[in-house]
């Protein structure tokens, strides 16, 4: 049954992280007559989701009891101000990720930004070291190595890439480039400071996502006034809205909270593959299906540095000799 499970759980994580990034992609270079939705929205619809997700999961664990579930709310939210407010900074920053998101697929492929994005590998270890003490191993270190230079591998320019960008992408690789690395250096800090947060309190993570992503959905209406506050008043909330916008919303609403529900199946070599198999089919399929990347040479050296780091990261060697328990 654990063996099932497993490969269950790869199977989720492989087609959550492939099918949001392609469909992001396809949604944002996708030319159609009206105006294109607004990203600034889409977030904040995809925020709001989650909230009602995780309040379902909450009166889940109350025993769908009504009366338990307000109980819960009032006491661990409304009661507890300043428990809740210290989820206003992680908030802002996942807001401001989330939006990087959809700027990094308007201007870099796929497979680009699949394998360029591990960098918050790099970032979050970093963060960890300083923030929480963590302490990194030998292979983690050496991994971190590999994966800067398997990401420099994948930025290398070529002429043929650089003819290949300019007819084939539907914006500025420099604006990608610089996106993604704000969003790897973001969802570092703000993964490991929501980690700290839950170390340090006993509620749940259901409850703290609650809490985050209320924080997250107010930052998200602001950012639709202050930058598209003229558009939304011209062509409403839900302007250029189709189905794939709405694939692109539930994806990324419930993606993270899949994620969390199979991650204890998945050990960190089955994170591996799913991460190796994801960056394999977005190349694969930016190629056959969206053609809006040539693959080089340098490219397949780059993604399979990064592959091995991600695999190398996670590796936990056994210790030898007669382990003693602690």
């Amino acid at each position: 049954m654990s063996t099932n499970l497993k490969y269950l759980s790869l199977g989720i994580l492989v087609f959550q992280t492939t099918s949001l990034v392609l469909t992001m992609r396809y949604s944002r270079t996708l030319k159609e007559e009206g105006p294109r939705y607004l990203s600034s929205t889409a977030v904040v619809i995809a925020e709001l989701l989650k909230i009602m997700a995780c309040i379902f999961l909450v009166y889940k664990d109350s025993k769908c009891s009504l009366r338990a579930l307000n109980r819960i709310l009032h006491d661990e939210i409304l009661n507890k101000p300043m428990e809740t407010l210290k989820l206003a900074i992680p908030s802002g920053i996942y807001m401001l990720q989330n939006n990087l998101l959809y700027v990094t697929l308007s201007n870099l492929d796929a497979a680009t930004y699949q394998v360029t994005y591990q960098l918050k590998i790099l970032t979050t270890a970093l963060f960890s070291v300083s923030m929480i003490s963590k302490k990194l191993g030998v292979y983690q270190w050496l991994s971190l190595v590999i994966l800067m230079t398997g990401v420099a591998f994948v930025q290398w320019p070529s002429d043929s890439q650089e003819l290949d960008s300019k007819e084939l992408s539907a914006g500025s690789q420099f604006v990608g480039l610089m996106a993604v690395l704000t969003a790897c250096f973001s969802s570092g800090f703000a993964g490991v400071y929501f980690e700290k947060i839950l170390k340090e309190t006993k509620q749940s993570v259901w409850i703290r996502n609650i809490q985050l992503d209320f924080f997250g959905s107010i930052f998200g209406l602001m950012g639709v006034y202050i930058y598209d506050g003229e558009l939304v008043s011209k062509n409403g909330f839900f302007q250029g809205y189709n189905r794939l916008t709405w694939i692109v919303v539930i994806l990324q609403a419930f993606g993270g909270l899949v994620i969390a529900a199979v991650i204890k199946y998945a050990d960190n070599i089955l994170k591996g593959f799913a991460t190796s198999l994801s960056i394999i089919l977005s190349t694969l399929i930016s190629y056959f299906w969206l053609q809006d990347f040539v693959p080089t040479s340098v490219f397949f050296l780059g993604a399979i540095l990064v592959i091995t780091a991600t695999f190398l990261y996670g590796y936990d060697p056994k210790p030898t000799g007669n382990p003693t328990k602690a």
